[in-house]
């Protein structure tokens, strides 16, 4: 069965961390890019990070860089995001999804892998 299933997710002050997994199965995890997305209560799904299917090459959305890291380990078949000085506006659900052989697209409907999402809250 295919399945991505995140976890990590909670309730953070300001400033805190948190670090979300993505375990994948039913899959050849190495030959899928893998991204994680949000969506905030009103707002549009938005791409947050990918990292290649190799792990070489990681890609940011501007208003994450130098405060999250995503990074896979393909032993284990699972993506995480290390999330450090967060703020109330990174409060949304968090959802990775995988698309195999992918480029980094930033467009959720380029990834056939979806998990199901996690809640993150940062309050102020």
């Amino acid at each position: 069965q295919v399945q991505l299933v995140e976890s990590g997710g909670g309730l953070v002050q300001a400033g805190g961390s948190l670090r979300l997994s993505c375990a994948a199965s039913g899959v050849i995890f190495s030959s899928y890019t893998m991204a994680w997305f949000r969506q905030a209560p009103g707002k549009e799904r938005e791409f947050v990070a990918a990292i290649s299917y190799g792990g070489g090459i990681t890609y940011y959305v501007d208003p994450v860089k130098g405060r999250f890291t995503i990074s896979r380990d393909n032993g284990k078949s699972t993506v995480y995001l290390q999330m450090n000085s967060l703020k109330p506006e990174d409060t949304a659900v968090y959802c990775c999804a995988g698309d195999r052989w992918g480029s980094g697209s930033r467009n959720w409907n380029s990834y056939d892998l979806r998990g199901q999402g996690t809640q993150v809250t940062v309050s102020s």
